[in-house]
């Protein structure tokens, strides 16, 4: 845990200076320097500076890593997943690729309550088995902090199955793991005709249940006409809020709803999609703390409409960026291909898609005092790709850039 990382050929630190998130101008500040030496003690970033200023002291007790020129940047942050699954979608893919809609999908038994399916009949340590091989695969591509979302339960036993096997993977896995409560991802078909039943479950038994264990930082709704009202959203985040959970929405994903609003008269974190935000939801987030996290994958993969990356940004608001691994919308965990379609399709640049895939993206999941940037006294979470220069990351895409991870400033094998 002690390492020197030298003859770096450029080193994006990505510094705050202090600040939990950059905005506006600040996001094309990604703090490059050139020709780096990183010195890591005890898993902690202890000293940044030019290579042939630092080097190995007297009596030290330190390991070497030559870069050789390559670039070093912080590991990257996926704000939004849905990890903890088993089966994939991908008999869905074919029939979407051949026209067919959503109703169609789900009239053939898909759609997310196949999902919940396959959860439902699925034990803990298998639910923990498969996580850990997405983790696994992500670390690889150089992400090194996930939030993994429940909501493929649906009930109590599920839901709860879900939290425990991220938790263990949480223990277990080198990827810091940040778990979100998400009961409110769709109404199961046992309460189609009682919605007002599953509300009551989830903020009589599912929340009080999970607070008192302290099995999620977060609680998510899916703030969406035909999922959950603006009225039921506040609801069930109020009581998670009593019962010491942090709020998140997808808001906006579908069609304009108001989750945007809501999520900042609530305080929430972030509010994530915001394919539909309005103007009047842009105003909101300005006068706020909330995060906006967008989803470029989703829009890619589905092939509909983007959330206004350049508005949000430009009117200072926060803007992360994050994969929404799952099994229906986005089968792609690539922090890097999120970050080419952000600049290809949401007028992004790469300055901007670095920041919101690190620093901005551990905030809207409450990590960035330690994780998302390159600074002295933070974790050395490090990632070193073989590519002669930074804009390669979202320049040179479809290619895993990856040569080293460093997680904790320890070199990891694969």
């Amino acid at each position: 845990m002690n390492l020197l990382i030298t003859n770096i050929g450029q080193l994006i630190t990505v510094a705050s200076n202090g600040a939990a998130v950059k905005t506006g101008a600040d996001m094309q500040d990604i703090g490059v320097i050139e020709n780096a030496t990183v010195r890591i003690i005890d898993g902690n970033i202890e000293r940044i500076g030019p290579s042939g200023v630092l080097s190995r002291e007297t009596g030290d007790t330190i390991d070497t890593l030559d870069a050789d020129g390559r670039i070093a940047v912080p590991g990257f942050v996926d704000a939004h997943t849905h990890a903890c699954f088993v089966d994939g979608r991908h008999h869905e893919f074919a029939l979407r690729s051949r026209g067919a809609s959503d109703q169609e999908i789900d009239d053939q038994e898909g759609g997310i309550l196949s999902t919940v399916k396959s959860v439902r009949s699925t034990t803990r340590k298998d639910l923990k088995r498969a996580t850990d091989r997405h983790l696994d695969a992500m670390l690889r591509h150089g992400t090194t902090t996930v939030e993994i979302k429940t909501g493929y339960g649906l009930n109590m036993e599920s839901e709860i199955t879900m939290l425990e096997a991220i938790q263990d993977v949480q223990k277990e896995h080198y990827v810091d793991v940040v778990p979100t409560f998400l009961p409110a991802h769709a109404v199961p078909p046992e309460y189609r005709e009682d919605r007002a039943g599953y509300i009551r479950s989830i903020t009589e038994k599912m929340i009080p249940y999970v607070g008192k264990r302290k099995l999620a930082r977060y609680c998510d709704v899916v703030c969406e006409r035909g999922f959950f009202s603006v009225e039921e959203t506040r609801e069930i985040l109020t009581v998670a809020k009593n019962h010491g959970m942090q709020m998140k929405i997808h808001a906006e994903k579908l069609t304009n709803t108001g989750g945007t609003e809501l999520g900042v008269e609530l305080n929430a974190v972030s509010v994530d999609h915001l394919e539909h935000v309005s103007e009047r939801g842009i105003k909101a987030l300005q006068s706020s703390r909330t995060i906006a996290v967008l989803l470029p994958g989703v829009s890619f993969f589905l092939n509909r409409s983007y959330a206004p990356a350049r508005a949000l940004i430009d009117a200072g608001i926060p803007v992360a960026l994050a994969s929404d691994f799952n099994p229906d919308s986005c089968m792609s965990f690539s922090m890097p291909l999120m970050m080419t379609i952000a600049c290809t399709h949401m007028r992004m640049t790469p300055e901007e898609a670095i920041t919101a895939s690190t620093l901005n993206a551990a905030a809207a999941i409450g990590v960035s005092d330690r994780l998302g940037s390159i600074e002295v006294g933070k974790k050395a979470d490090i990632i070193i790709l073989d590519i002669p220069h930074y804009l390669y990351i979202s320049y040179f895409f479809g290619v895993n850039h990856v040569w080293r991870v460093i997680k904790n400033g320890t070199i990891l094998e694969f």
